[in-house]
């Protein structure tokens, strides 16, 4: 089915496999994640997580194959939707969500999806939805949590700059940042104050809002441990660049440190 460009939300495409089966779903976004997504939907299926969400795919639109219908189904996922439209992660995010809103999900998961991190702790999310919190962060910096092979600038980047940025903004410490292996409750994502479906979130912008809105509109909010482990003796999987990505990136965390993406 084809759904047409709408003030918020990109023209995108859902294949869906499966009825809606949970009250709770996983937002992956992928595009030419080469293998990777397979590892990933493979580890999930070990651990019964098709079981418990509805695992839905957020492609950019990828070309390697890797999003073909029957090795999806093999592997448990619910729903493909495929962007058909201008912008990146913000885009697939804005899609991602907006389609399982309309869905009637009471909570959605988003995780990478490029087999860093660890799939199986989505139960840990779940249940914390279950309890009424409305923004969880995965950290692999909490008790219980796990960093593994995480490359040294990297590490330092989250502990010492964007943490304590995104702390600051959102009134609220929070130790792993830039982690998108997260849960937001159904009433979080249509809070009035909060209206995660505007343009302006192309990039990077809709995590980093999202890190922070709900604490400072005084919603619940809490860490899981989950474990990020990065490939070893392999090229650390990323779609930023070092340099422009990185100063893009400081420019959209003092943007949301001045509220510029408040509705």
């Amino acid at each position: 089915m084809i759904y047409e460009k709408q003030k918020g939300v990109p023209r995108f495409r859902a294949e869906e496999f499966a009825p809606r089966k949970s009250d709770y779903c996983v937002c992956i976004p992928v595009i030419n994640e080469d293998g990777r997504i397979q590892k990933e939907l493979k580890r999930a299926k070990r651990h019964g997580i098709p079981e418990l969400v509805d695992i839905i795919l957020c492609d950019g639109g990828s070309t390697d194959g890797s999003t073909e219908e029957g090795l999806l189904c093999s592997l448990g996922v619910n729903t493909l939707l495929v962007k058909e439209d201008t912008g990146k992660q913000g885009a697939q995010l804005r899609m991602g969500l907006w389609w399982a809103l309309k869905r009637g999900y009471k909570g959605i998961l988003t995780v990478d999806g490029n087999n860093k991190d660890s799939i199986e702790d989505i139960p840990r999310f779940i249940e914390k939805l279950e309890q009424g919190y409305d923004f969880i962060q995965g950290s692999r910096f909490i008790k219980g949590g796990h960093a593994v092979r995480t490359p040294f600038v990297r590490h330092v980047s989250v502990v010492l700059l964007h943490a304590p940025i995104i702390s600051l903004t959102a009134r609220k410490r929070f130790t792993d940042t830039t982690n998108a292996f997260r849960a937001y409750s159904r009433a979080y994502l249509s809070h009035p104050q909060v209206q995660p479906f505007r343009d302006v979130f192309m990039g990077y912008e809709l995590l980093a809002y999202l890190s922070v809105r709900a604490s400072q509109l005084g919603l619940r909010t809490c860490e899981v441990p989950v474990t990020r482990a990065y490939p070893k003796g392999q090229k650390t999987p990323t779609k930023i660049s070092f340099f422009k990505g990185n100063a893009d990136l400081l420019k959209i965390l003092f943007k949301n440190l001045a509220g510029g993406y408040h509705p």
